[in-house]
């Protein structure tokens, strides 16, 4: 059997439909935010991983300086 379709119907369902969509933004800004998060964490790892290779040059650069010198 058909739902009898009136005012209160409609007004039932563009309720709903008004809590649907609030549900589903909500969902888009945690998504949102969580997607900023990773993409911030994954620039603050190429920032150290570059700072880690610039720290191992140098070691590197002492290494063979301290290599190259002669022994007593």
């Amino acid at each position: 059997m058909a739902e009898q379709v009136d005012l209160n119907f409609i007004a039932r369902r563009l309720d709903q439909m008004g809590n649907d969509m609030a549900n589903m933004r909500d969902d888009l800004v945690v998504l949102t935010a969580m997607v900023t998060r990773l993409e911030a964490s994954v620039s603050s790892l190429v920032q150290e991983m570059r700072a880690t290779h610039n720290q191992m040059a140098r070691f590197d650069n002492r290494l063979r300086k301290f290599e190259s010198e002669p022994t007593p």
